[in-house]
């Protein structure tokens, strides 16, 4: 857990399948930047698919260079910081309602929604008993 100027706050980062059932999840403190985590769920998430979509938070030239190398689509907006045209596929961006939609059913349960959990350890076995049952529902 961190703390911004909100408060102590938790940012909760996932990859999700064709379905939108969460597959992976990770947590990081609040304040840190998306780009801490994606290492770690992407290297040890199975990539069996042709393209990663995510939001203007992980766009990153090192992770599309990776993205490419491994054979994979990248579907990420660009910053409005680099002046440059996005040049995401509209039409696979579309599909990034399956995370959303993975993480909206999440929020329904109050424990992750509020965040009761003080302790890190805690919390990730909230989020795993929430997607776990969220897998067979």
């Amino acid at each position: 857990m961190g703390t911004s100027r909100g408060g102590r706050t938790t940012k909760c980062h996932g990859v999700c399948d064709e379905h939108g059932r969460l597959r992976r999840f990770l947590l990081t403190a609040g304040q840190r930047h998306d780009m801490m985590g994606v290492w770690d769920l992407i290297n040890e998430a199975p990539l069996d698919c042709t393209a990663l979509i995510a939001d203007k938070g992980y766009d990153s030239q090192e992770l599309r260079a990776w993205l490419r190398d491994q054979d994979l689509t990248p579907v990420i907006p660009k910053r409005g910081e680099d002046g440059q045209k996005p040049e995401e596929n509209s039409d696979l961006y579309r599909e990034r309602n399956l995370i959303e939609r993975a993480f909206n059913r999440m929020k329904d349960y109050r424990r992750f929604a509020m965040r009761f959990d003080k302790l890190k350890v805690t919390f990730e076995a909230t989020v795993a008993l929430i997607a776990m049952r969220t897998w067979f529902l």
